[in-house]
């Protein structure tokens, strides 16, 4: 078994920029959650979210921990692991001789990963086979995003945050399945599109970045729940 500690890190933004928060999640030597924190941004890109995350997380831990740390962000990973040095031999400018964005964050993650043996490792984000520790994280961040609140451990919390289940779409009858585009929209059905981010149907499901929703009224959630969700 390997000696390093086992985390999770993650942002996120609602709107990008938007409402921002970030989060990190910490696993005990059998690999299940023990500690936890989250905090708000105010508004905030998403890379920003998910730097202050890795910053918070290396913070967290004390200099010369061995840490393996799962993230879902390739731009954090990279901005840190593969691009920073070249800005720094740049003078903190990238390859089109542009500043570096979020040059402060950068250079304090590299002032910390300099005390500490670090592991990074990609995971995929929203999925059902996908980290759990990361799941946790995100969720997290995004629920700080909305609350503009901290949150974790060392605030009180008892219980961790709990992802979002996947969720799949009950089937349609045969009707509701060739009904006519001239049909919906005499129905008042409303176009679908992909969602860019997490949220929470009327019905008080989540919904995933990626899935279709549909207005429901003032905001966005599953368009089978538009019967349920808005009253006819």
């Amino acid at each position: 078994m390997s000696d390093r500690i086992i985390a999770a890190c993650d942002g996120a933004a609602k709107g990008n920029p938007g409402p921002a928060g970030w989060a990190w999640v910490i696993a005990d030597a059998e690999g299940r959650p023990e500690r936890w924190e989250a905090g708000p941004l105010g508004r905030a890109t998403n890379n920003v979210g998910e730097l202050t995350a890795l910053q918070r997380l290396l913070e967290a831990v004390e200099p010369g921990t061995a840490l393996q740390v799962r993230m879902d962000s390739q731009y954090a990973m990279k901005a840190v692991t593969q691009w920073l040095p070249n800005w720094k031999r740049n003078g903190w400018k990238t390859a089109a001789g542009k500043p570096v964005a979020n040059r402060e964050l950068v250079e304090r993650i590299d002032e910390l990963l300099g005390e500490r043996d670090v592991e990074f490792r990609y995971v995929p984000a929203h999925r059902e086979d996908g980290d759990h520790l990361n799941a946790i994280a995100d969720q997290a961040a995004s629920d700080a995003a909305v609350s503009q609140e901290p949150a974790g451990t060392a605030h009180g919390a008892t219980a961790l945050p709990v992802p979002a289940p996947a969720r799949t779409a009950p089937a349609r009858t045969a009707p509701a399945r060739k009904a006519t585009a001239g049909a919906a929209a005499r129905s008042g059905t409303a176009r679908t599109i992909t969602a860019k981010f997490r949220g929470t149907c009327p019905c008080g499901q989540s919904y995933a970045a990626g899935e279709k929703i549909a207005k429901l009224g003032a905001r966005w959630g599953h368009p089978d729940c538009r019967p349920a969700a808005t009253p006819a």
